[in-house]
């Protein structure tokens, strides 16, 4: 008799556990923005993260085959940097390109809360994600703009 309720409850168990893994797994292949940046795929037109060499964020929007799009509007904002003094960015178009005012701190690692508005008067959109700025071993993208699928 016990045999009959342990085997129910043992599939119920892996069952669930199988549901969860399966949660995380994509066979969706990441692509990187045309400067290599991260590519932000929750909005419309979709928008690459990228961080030029001068450390300042460059957001440009692009179109499904990757072309880039001059800005129509839209207000973006970047919050990264240290919790306890985060820094905030506002940005201005720079050759069709929407080019951070301000720095990214010294550092490599930070969280970083991307808020794009498709227009002035639209909801946020919101992407979080960490701003890891060292080298991929393998695909040789920052890992925040990563396109491997190991797990970082």
């Amino acid at each position: 008799m016990k045999t009959t309720r342990i085997l129910p409850l043992a599939i119920a168990i892996l069952s669930s556990l199988t549901l969860h893994a399966g949660k995380n797994h994509s066979h969706e292949k990441k692509v990187a923005g045309p400067n290599g940046g991260r590519l932000l795929v929750s909005i419309e037109p979709h928008a690459e993260f990228f961080v030029t060499a001068d450390r300042k964020v460059q957001i440009t929007f692009v179109d499904d085959a990757l072309k880039p799009l001059a800005p129509a509007g839209q207000v973006v904002t970047v919050t990264t940097g240290e919790r306890s003094a985060p820094v905030k960015m506002s940005f201005a178009i720079t050759n069709n390109t929407l080019l951070s005012e301000q720095t990214v701190p010294e550092g490599n690692n930070f969280p970083v809360v991307v808020q794009i508005k498709t227009s002035p008067d639209a909801k946020a959109i919101v992407e979080k994600f960490t701003l890891n700025l060292s080298n991929c071993p393998d695909c040789k993208h920052a890992e925040y703009a990563c396109i491997c699928s190991h797990t970082h």
